[in-house]
């Protein structure tokens, strides 16, 4: 399993942006080491997706808004590219046929679904606050919920 770049990236803008409210285009590309286009193509999902305001002249740049006490991992993740493994999953992925030749009887199902719900828990846990302080808390599988925990080891 893969996080993608745009993941990534976006996370880290918005990072920037709970850091230093009203941060411009430039600043977060030349902070990140991304280029404006690519910074504004992720601020332009994150504005859609309701994380950001903009203001336009001198005193403008890019805010959060809301608090970043309020936006999980989860929400932004989810926003910029989507859940690991989602209810649509089987359906684009049925090899040649239209419909998965283990539809109904699918041992793999199961799995995904509780290795979507351990991320899912893990990433509702942190706050877009707490990476912008910068710490360093390391979630444990205990932290896990215990059906899932079960399944996974």
């Amino acid at each position: 399993m893969k996080f993608t770049a745009q993941e990534e990236y976006g996370l880290r803008c918005l990072v920037a942006i709970a850091r230093k409210e009203g941060i411009t285009i430039p600043e977060i590309a030349r902070f990140e080491g991304l280029t404006e286009a690519h910074v504004a193509k992720l601020l332009m999902i994150l504005r859609k997706g309701g994380f950001l305001v903009s203001a336009r002249g001198q005193t403008g740049g890019t805010s959060l808004s809301r608090p970043a006490t309020q936006i999980s991992v989860r929400e932004v993740v989810d926003v910029l590219g989507g859940r690991l493994y989602d209810e649509g999953f089987c359906e684009r992925h049925s090899g040649r046929g239209e419909v998965c030749t283990h539809s109904g009887s699918c041992s793999l199902q199961g799995l995904w679904t509780d290795v979507q719900s351990a991320v899912d828990h893990v990433l509702d846990r942190v706050s877009l606050a707490e990476l912008a302080r910068g710490e360093d808390e390391r979630l444990s599988l205990t932290a896990v919920p215990a059906g899932v925990r079960g399944r996974l080891g």
